[in-house]
Order: C-alpha cells, then structure tokens, then sequence
C-alpha cells in the first residue's frame, strides 16, 4: 500500500471517528526504522453518508437508588420453575450422562425466561440438581451474604418416577 493510500485511510478514518492506538505519523516512522507491529488496535465507527454530525459525550450520573423500584416477582418465578421443570423431564427416565446436560439446559432456559421478565438491577443465579429417585435421601443447602429487604429467592422441586430436579434461583439486587 503506498504512502499516499496510507495517508487517505488514515484522515477517513479520522474524520470517521476512528480512535487508534497509533497516529498515522507513529505507523510512518515504525514502517521506517523496521520496527512495525503485525496488528494495530482500532476502533471505529461510521455514520450515514452526509451526516457530519458531532456526537456528544454522554456522562451518566450515580442514581444513588438503595431499593429496587420494582420488586423482583418470585410467584411469576416460581411458575416459570414449574413449567420448565415439568417440561423438561416429566417422561425422562434417569440416565447420568443424559441428566448432566438436562441440567445445563434446563438452567439456561430458567435463566432467559426470568431475564425475559426484565426485572432492572437483579443479578440471577440459576441453580439446577437432578438426581436418581432410589430409595435414598438427600439433603440441599445453600448460603450466601446478601440483603433480606432486596434479596430472594424461588425454589421448585420436581418428582416422576425415576428422577428427581430441584432447581433455585437467586435474585442479587445490584445496587
């Protein structure tokens, strides 16, 4: 690429609102003395055709909001649980390998659909167990710091005559 190719891209981008690490000048003289990079980080943006437009800086404020504005809904959560649930392994039989990727299915799927909700500044865990009903006992527990005025959690345990899931989410209001 010649020099004055390089010189055209290097004012369109310019003028583009390309930001680089390395001013053309900079590149001139590293091509010069031998000592050019492979790879050069840009970043970059374009416009419409025609429209010159100066961007304003956007600086936004701390909300200094302390509680959530809305409530995070764990009844709507513990539907959502029930449904996926139920859906998911209401005729599976237990088979580990097969139960090992329900789990991380399922999880994801729980997880959309209570994204989908759009509950603002609530962080979402999403925590799936399935196991074998064989005439055993298991116990769950779970602990964590958090808040008990923003805080929750919903929680559905399902049973069909092979298997078991309990799945948990947690709601972590983000402040």
């Amino acid at each position: 690429m010649s020099d004055i190719a390089k010189d055209k891209a290097a004012r369109l981008l310019k003028k583009r609102g390309s930001v680089s690490s390395l001013s053309s000048h900079e590149v001139r003289v590293k091509e010069i003395l031998g000592k050019n990079k492979d790879s050069m980080s840009t970043v970059s943006y374009m416009d419409e055709p025609g429209h010159d437009i100066p961007r304003l800086a956007v600086q936004l404020e701390n909300t200094y909001q302390l509680g959530p504005a809305k409530r995070f809904p764990v009844i709507t959560v513990n539907n959502i649980l029930k449904d996926v649930l139920t859906n998911y392994l209401q005729e599976e039989k237990y088979e580990a390998e097969l139960c090992r990727q329900m789990t991380k299915t399922i999880s994801e799927v729980i997880k959309a659909r209570v994204k989908d909700l759009m509950i603002p500044r609530y962080k979402i865990i999403v925590i799936v167990h399935i196991g074998q009903l064989n005439e055993q006992s298991m116990r769950i527990g779970s602990r964590c710091i958090w808040d008990p005025a923003n805080d929750t959690f919903s929680s559905y345990a399902f049973k069909n005559t092979s298997l078991f899931a309990l799945a948990n989410v947690y709601a972590v209001y983000f402040e």
